[in-house]
């Protein structure tokens, strides 16, 4: 059995690691079976700061330029492991994290692909906030 887990931010992967040995490789097995945990990789969570008003209300407004609605966040625990490493490195940066799913986009599957039509209004709001940066 394969199983993945999104952790979320301030659960170390270390913690998540030894609390699942705790609840499934220490405890008895039925039927005495053998379990155990093997080729774990483990990114922590990242809990993104606070976006500053002049970025906030850019992204705002790209999305309300360009997709006739207000920008929307959602937080999703360590899906990006690699983000939470930046937000160490950069701990005064600010990302924006983005990425197209548009109708059918079928993410991290075999027929995985890119609706153009979302596409070019993605990169027109990221350029709209680019923008915004350099006049800020």
């Amino acid at each position: 059995v394969k199983l993945a887990f999104r952790l979320p931010p301030g659960l170390t992967a270390e913690t998540a690691r030894a609390n699942l040995n705790k609840l499934i490789v220490d405890q008895p097995a039925d039927y005495n079976a053998k379990v155990t945990v093997e080729n774990v990789f483990a990114g922590a969570g990242w809990n993104a700061p606070t976006l500053p008003e002049w970025l906030e209300g850019a992204a705002d407004k790209a999305s309300q330029d360009f997709f006739g609605k207000g920008a929307a966040g959602m937080g999703e625990g360590g899906s990006i492991p690699f983000i939470g490493f930046l937000g160490e490195m950069f701990p005064e940066a600010r990302f924006i994290i983005t990425g197209v799913l548009g109708p059918n986009a079928n993410a991290h599957g075999p027929n995985e692909f890119l609706h153009i039509p979302m596409t070019k209004k993605l990169i027109c709001c990221v350029s709209h906030i680019l923008a915004e940066h350099n006049n800020h």
